[in-house]
């Protein structure tokens, strides 16, 4: 059975957009995920379509209707669906490898991409919404971080990524970012490949690259050494 993902957006000509090509684009052809972008709008009961309505007790912007998102939600994930329901939100708790990696083991997604100042509360808790953010900072909608999302899924699936230890060494997977990477040519603008690359001595390469992955994040990330105390 192959992972199946469910897009809830405004915009629906965005998808699947950048996950049409390269590694994603392929396994999409291969039919080893499939993807579906749904028009919020078609659920929408008044002649204009309208999704949207001023905020209850007032302020700035409009909020997206419970009533017009319950009908798209209960349309393409019904009782039964086990697929996670998540909203991108800046207000979310933000999306590790970790969650990442459970995402890819399971069936498949269905992702609300919420729009203007955000979605009613009542369709977040009656429908069971996880918020996920994929960084402090604000986009006009939740179409990017939903690409963002999928993609990050998509290539941790069986046979996309061409080796399957391709992942298991690459930033966050173990606590640390990754390590420098080195190709030819041996000399570019007078700096050298490490030597320690080139010596075929392959307990000395783990070494450096584990002694480079901590001191990167010590440099760039201790937040991340903060939270895994058994990395020294």
């Amino acid at each position: 059975m192959s992972f199946s993902a469910s897009v809830l957006t405004l915009y629906p000509e965005m998808f699947p957009g950048a996950l049409g090509v390269s590694l994603a684009g392929r396994a999409l052809e291969a039919g080893t995920w499939s993807l579906e972008a749904i028009q919020i709008r078609d659920f929408a009961s008044d002649r204009h379509r309208t999704v949207d309505d001023t905020p209850a007790g007032g302020g700035a912007g409009m909020v997206m209707r419970a009533d017009v998102l319950a009908k798209a939600i209960d349309h393409i994930s019904p009782a039964g669906d086990s697929r996670p329901r998540l909203l991108m939100s800046p207000r979310g708790k933000p999306l590790t490898q970790v969650r990442v990696r459970e995402l890819a083991a399971g069936p498949g997604v269905v992702i609300v991409c919420g729009r203007f100042e955000g979605v009613d509360q009542r369709v977040i808790d009656t429908r069971g919404l996880e918020e996920i953010s994929i960084g402090d900072f604000i986009l006009s909608g939740g179409e990017p971080a939903a690409l963002v999302l999928l993609d990050a899924v998509v290539r941790l699936l069986p046979g996309v990524m061409g080796n399957v230890v391709s992942g298991d060494e690459e930033s966050f997977e173990n606590g640390l970012l990754e390590h420098p990477h080195y190709t030819r040519p041996q000399e570019f603008e007078g700096r050298q490949i490490p030597k320690v690359l080139t010596s075929g001595n392959h307990k000395k390469i783990a070494a450096w690259r584990r002694a480079e992955s901590e001191r990167l994040t010590r440099e760039r990330r201790p937040d991340l050494l903060a939270a895994h105390p058994l990395v020294k």
